[in-house]
Parts: structure tokens; C-alpha cells; sequence
């Protein structure tokens, strides 16, 4: 896949503490394509967060390999690790991670000067992508004063700034309504498709398998056959 953001080669993942060691990866191989959605489902206990972890550089394999962005992630070497999380991974997270005391334009803002953009340039870019989820007016609100859908845009605002081409979104509409998740899984949709980026959902909701262009099971650590998207109701 000429095209693609990420690959993920046998990977295993296996923790020790003490006598006990528990394999919570299982040999898992998939790739995600520029511009394309796939949902993850898998219950708990099954292995997706740590999978997720891992194509997210917070952790390595134990074996395996996995390449972000054409970067090969290099076990044991934590400033690799940053780098590619700084320069081609986004996150949005189920419960937001937003800072109470910033604006949703300082919030952006702050992420941008992880990734080493200060100034004007951050403070544009930031302005630039919460017009793009459509908080342009709600730029200097903090997130108390804030809904809970648009908490997941200022998240998802957050994740795009810099523009990383692989999102990863951690069961992103768990903590919203039924409406403001229809909307956000829209959103997810149109700016993969729009920016060419590829997002990776982790999810418990079926309703994501209505902007998912593939729909991947994991069970036991091992990635079970691949899904039938349900018709988009």
C-alpha cells in the first residue's frame, strides 16, 4: 500500500511482573491508508489499548515492527518515540484532556508548543483548525463553559494542529449524547477524507461503523476477520 500512514508487522506485546507473564498482543499485522477510517472493536480485556498504545508510540512492542508515517519505531529509544508522537500521531481521548484553566484557543495553542510552534504561527494554526471543527466563535471559552461535543472539537482541534497525518481516537463519542456523537463521527469522516489523514477509532459504539471504511475485531490479542461495515443508517 503505496498510500499508506501506518504498518504494523506481527507485533506481540507481553508483560511481566514477577513469575507471571501475560501475552496481551498476539502476532497482530494491519495497515492504515492516507484518508482512511478504520474502527477497532473488541471487548475489554481484548488487547485494543494496548494495540493502540503501541501504534501511538506511548509503548513498544515486544516484538514486531511498527513504521508511523514511513518513521520505523525503534524499541528502547524514548526520544525516537517522542519525535514520531510530535511530528505524525494526533490523539483524541475519551475524556478530552483538556486543560480547565486554558481557552479552547490556549488549549490548541499548548499543543502546538509541544510540538515546537510558538508565536503567531501557533496561535494562527490553532485559530486555523477550531474554525475547521467549527468553534470559530467559541475560541476564548473554557472548556467549563463549553458543551460536551464541543470539547471533543477542541480535542479533535488539538489532535489535527500540526498537521499529523495519523489520528488515533480513543473511544471518542463514549462520553456524548446521541446527537452530538452522530455529529462528531461526521466530523471524524469529512476531515479524513478532506486532509487525507488516517484515523483509527477504538470503539465499544456500532454507530462508528457508519463513517468506517473498514471495521476490525480484535479478541484475545489476536485481530479476528475483518468485519461487513454496517449500512449507514
Amino acid at each position: 500500500m503505496s498510500d499508506r500512514v501506518l504498518a504494523v508487522d506481527d507485533v506481540t506485546k507481553v508483560f511481566e511482573e514477577g513469575r507471571q507473564r501475560v501475552e496481551v498482543l498476539k502476532g497482530i499485522t494491519m495497515q492504515l491508508a492516507a484518508g482512511e477510517v478504520v474502527a477497532l472493536e473488541g471487548p475489554s480485556g481484548s488487547g485494543k489499548t494496548t494495540l493502540l498504545s503501541i501504534v501511538g508510540c506511548i509503548l513498544t512492542p515486544t516484538a514486531g515492527e511498527v513504521e508511523v508515517a514511513g518513521a520505523r519505531v525503534r524499541r528502547g529509544d524514548e526520544a525516537s518515540l517522542r519525535e514520531v508522537r510530535r511530528r505524525s500521531i494526533g490523539f483524541v481521548f475519551q475524556q478530552y484532556n483538556l486543560f480547565p484553566a486554558l481557552s479552547a484557543l490556549e488549549n490548541v495553542e499548548y499543543s502546538l508548543n509541544v510540538r515546537g510552534v510558538r508565536g503567531r504561527g501557533a496561535r494562527d494554526e490553532a485559530q486555523r483548525v477550531l474554525e475547521r471543527v467549527g468553534l470559530g466563535e467559541r475560541l476564548h471559552f473554557l472548556p467549563r463553559d463549553l458543551s460536551g461535543g464541543q470539547k471533543q472539537r477542541v480535542a479533535i482541534a488539538r489532535a489535527l494542529a500540526g498537521r499529523p497525518p495519523v489520528l488515533l481516537a480513543d473511544e471518542p463519542t463514549a462520553n456524548l449524547d446521541s446527537a452530538a456523537g452522530a455529529q462528531i463521527l461526521d466530523l471524524f469522516q469529512e476531515l479524513a477524507k478532506a486532509e487525507g489523514r488516517g484515523l483509527l477509532v477504538v470503539t465499544h459504539d456500532p454507530k462508528v461503523r457508519r463513517i468506517a471504511d473498514r471495521v476490525v475485531g480484535i479478541a484475545d490479542g489476536r485481530l479476528v476477520e475483518p468485519r461487513e461495515r454496517a449500512a449507514a443508517a
